[in-house]
């Protein structure tokens, strides 16, 4: 690090968590964002702020007028654009420091196996379970951790699921796949509460950063968020050794509630 450096990201440093170790981790390390809508907004623009060295934003999507009201990353001249390039752009413009690149379409499984072994941390931003499925067996292939959040209508869940970890479950063992539709948990058609995501995405950033830089302890199980009442829940998981998603890590231990 130089003197801006220093200067720059002196408020984390002085933390002992962190120290000027754990910054420099920060600085070497590469996330992988999957989303640049509400959760991933918060997620990219922390993270560059934070001195992540590298942020890949991967997303297909354009922005329209419906996603200002949450999705803080973009703005009215972004009308238009493609959601990962106009993240990136607002990442960039706040720490040019940060290596930014955005991938403008969607990640196939060979795809999204790719780009997790070139990440350190996989960031699941996504509202639709066929994604996070897709993401959360990238990440078990790659061996990456996985930050994981969900937001819709007043609530919100965050988990980590770490396939290093031997007594950490997969979205998988979480949520086994069914026939349930992606359009149940869509904020296009059931609607979202605008600082919610922040607040989830923000959690996100929190536990990417303390993966990365070896700061604290990785969040444990699932914890879900009523916005309605500001109450947090939270629940032990462990790995189901029926899970198809991941077995073949060979591990043992079951689920616990």
């Amino acid at each position: 690090m130089n003197d801006q450096d220093l200067l720059r990201y002196s408020r984390q440093i002085m933390l002992p968590q962190v120290d000027i170790e754990g910054q420099e981790r920060l600085l070497a390390s590469r996330a992988l964002i999957v989303g640049a809508g509400g959760l991933g907004s918060p997620v990219a623009l922390y993270l560059a702020a934070a001195g992540v060295g590298q942020l890949t934003i991967a997303d297909a999507d354009v922005v329209e007028i419906s996603n200002l009201q949450r999705q803080i990353a973009h703005q009215e001249q972004d009308l238009g654009r493609n959601k990962a390039l106009s993240a990136a752009d607002s990442a960039i413009a706040l720490n040019a420091g940060c290596r930014v690149s955005a991938i403008e379409r969607h990640l196939d499984a060979e795809g999204l196996v790719q780009a997790a072994r070139e990440a350190d941390v996989i960031l699941d931003c996504t509202d639709r379970f066929s994604s996070r499925y897709a993401i959360n067996a990238a990440s078990v292939a790659a061996g990456v951790p996985l930050v994981s959040g969900a937001a819709i209508r007043f609530s919100g869940q965050l988990a980590v699921f770490d396939p290093r970890d031997e007594a950490s479950p997969c979205y998988a063992c979480l949520y086994p796949p069914d026939d349930q539709g992606d359009e149940a948990l869509s904020c296009a058609e059931s609607g979202v509460i605008s600082p919610l995501v922040g607040l989830i995405g923000c959690f996100q950033a929190l536990e990417a950063v303390k993966l990365l830089s070896g700061a604290g302890t990785p969040h444990r199980g699932l914890a879900t968020f009523d916005g309605l009442s500001g109450e947090w829940r939270h629940y032990r998981l462990g790995r189901d050794p029926r899970c198809a998603a991941c077995t073949d890590r060979g591990r043992s231990g079951g689920a616990s509630a």
